[in-house]
């Protein structure tokens, strides 16, 4: 899946909200403490983490996988 950014960046936890993988920003703590999610190949905690193009999302278990995408 590829999602389309178009400001500087994203937050993990906005852009898995966006994508539907969680309902609320409240659920991020506890989603990330359950799931592995990695930001391009490294395992990833930061709920604030900044997203910018070329970034790579990866979530195993769900068998997720999101690229960002520039605006053009």
């Amino acid at each position: 899946m590829n999602y389309k950014l178009f400001d500087d960046f994203i937050t993990l936890q906005a852009i898995l909200k966006e994508l539907g993988i969680i309902q609320s920003g409240g659920e991020i703590k506890a989603f990330l403490q359950e799931k592995e999610v990695f930001v391009n190949g490294e395992l990833e905690q930061r709920r604030g983490r900044k997203l910018r193009v070329n970034d790579q999302i990866d979530i195993p278990e769900l068998s997720s996988f999101c690229r960002i995408m520039g605006k053009k």
